[in-house]
């Protein structure tokens, strides 16, 4: 029989993982396939409003941090966002152990999310990460990284729970790489409503003249020209 549980599974699975890795590699980020349904992302949306479903919110003016507002997910989380975070992390895995390795840095993570997560809580590190964030108009997120502690997953996934050209306009997620002895280079997404997208969490590893080098990779979000925007992230490591 199949559960909910597997159909997020089934979402996961149906992207293209090589070429997502050939985008992680080039750009430090990659669109994924359409993870929630329309109706789904609604229902993740009106959860913004229940105080029970979280366990902090950050006004994102007051702290400098652009304009808007976000709030950090309570655990345990909703099912699609519990399955989809336990359906990436294996997929991510590969790509993070990799990227580590050519940094020649140790890998830490092991097989399993949960696992991961237990090491994590032993470090200290025990608050949920999970974030649900709302813009509305003229609201911008600043560049930045989310770290959040010592023991890091280098890769999270977004997801646009609004549809844009509809409900809302601008809005696009934003990436500046610092490559090694050269110039910042930026990209800019406008994602599809639904669809997750891929980025490193801190930095990655680029080619240089002394083999492997790490990038730091900042991101963001353009600013809302009109309409309302709400965003799920995935952060694969808890805080402290």
């Amino acid at each position: 029989m199949t559960t909910t549980t597997d159909v997020y599974a089934d979402r996961v699975a149906a992207g293209d993982w090589d070429a997502v890795r050939g985008e992680l590699d080039e750009y430090g980020g990659a669109l994924l396939p359409q993870l929630l349904t329309a109706a789904e992302a609604k229902e993740i949306r009106d959860l913004y409003e229940r105080d029970d479903a979280f366990r902090t919110t950050v006004d994102m003016g007051r702290h400098r941090f652009g304009e808007g507002q976000y709030r950090y997910f309570q655990a345990p989380y909703p099912e699609p966002i519990e399955a989809l975070k336990q359906a990436l992390y294996p997929r991510l895995l590969p790509v993070a152990r990799d990227w580590w390795s050519r940094l020649g840095r140790e890998t830490p993570w092991p097989d399993t999310l949960d696992e991961w997560l237990a090491m994590c809580h032993a470090a200290g590190q025990t608050k949920s990460t999970a974030i649900l964030l709302k813009y509305g108009e003229k609201d911008w997120n600043a560049l930045h990284r989310d770290l959040y502690g010592d023991l890091v997953f280098p890769l999270q996934v977004v997801i646009n729970l609004n549809e844009p050209g509809v409900d809302h306009t601008g809005g696009e997620f934003l990436l500046l790489e610092q490559r090694p002895r050269a110039q910042s280079r930026g990209s800019a997404y406008l994602l599809p409503q639904g669809h997750g997208y891929v980025f490193t969490t801190r930095d990655r590893p680029v080619r240089s003249a002394r083999g492997w080098s790490a990038a730091p990779v900042r991101h963001g979000v353009s600013a809302i020209r009109s309409g309302e925007r709400f965003t799920l992230a995935l952060v694969f490591h808890d805080a402290a």
